[in-house]
């Protein structure tokens, strides 16, 4: 079983998403176990703040360290150790191969930001892996989490039911996967490949591979 804790200001973003398609059924097989944690449980305001202006000024508020600090010290004391990844704009982007490698981990964490930003001491203060989901600007960490959470989810063995769908998809080999076609044969006008339809799988396996490199070049070629 793979566990992902989450640390967010908003945890009732997560259950829509976390009980349907994929993540449900990954959840109902036993094969994920998401715990969804309030960061301001760990607030010492007695409001429950847990962000403040920053010194120096400008605009927004910043995600203080106290609560997080807290928050992480309380999940290490309870037995969590593995991967931390600190959501964040300037982070590593993630990618399909880091995909796998937390599919591989048994557990990891997630700190969604929220706000103009962190108190960098969470950054510099505690051990992370910066991790960003493109270069675009987000109100929070939480749909970032459920996107690396999805793409995690998929690869971890028994969640797809077929144990072939996660080979030959995009970025599976560094590449866009090909072009797929089903029913009806025709559809006005546009016609299967084909190539497709003979039987020979031997054919096939080279048109996709061929398809599947084109692709890649005129998508993700270099301007």
């Amino acid at each position: 079983m793979l566990t992902v804790e989450i640390l967010t200001l908003f945890p009732e973003m997560f259950p829509g998403m976390l009980s349907a398609s994929i993540l449900g059924l990954a959840r109902q097989r036993g094969l994920l176990d998401v715990r969804l944690h309030n960061l301001r449980d760990w607030s010492a305001d007695r409001h429950h703040k847990v962000d403040d202006r920053p010194y120096g000024g400008g605009p927004g508020m910043l995600l203080r360290p106290e609560p997080v600090f807290r928050a992480v010290e309380w999940l290490v004391e309870h037995g969590f150790s593995g991967r931390r990844l600190l959501l964040t704009p300037g982070g590593r982007t993630f990618d399909q191969g880091l995909a796998r490698e937390l599919a591989a981990a048994p557990r990891f964490l997630m700190l969604c930001g929220h706000y103009e930003g962190f108190d960098d001491r969470i950054r510099t203060g505690l051990p992370w892996e910066e991790v960003s989901i493109g270069d675009y600007v987000l109100s929070g960490g939480e749909p970032a989490a459920l996107a690396i959470l999805d793409a995690v989810t998929r690869l971890v063995p028994g969640a797809l039911g077929d144990p072939e769908s996660p080979v030959e998809e995009s970025f599976t080999a560094g590449r866009l996967e090909y072009p797929q076609f089903t029913r009806p044969r025709e559809f006005r006008g546009m016609a299967v490949p084909e190539v497709l339809l003979g039987g020979n799988h031997a054919e096939i396996a080279r048109w996709r591979e061929e398809q599947s490199r084109l692709r890649t070049e005129r998508r993700r070629s270099q301007p």
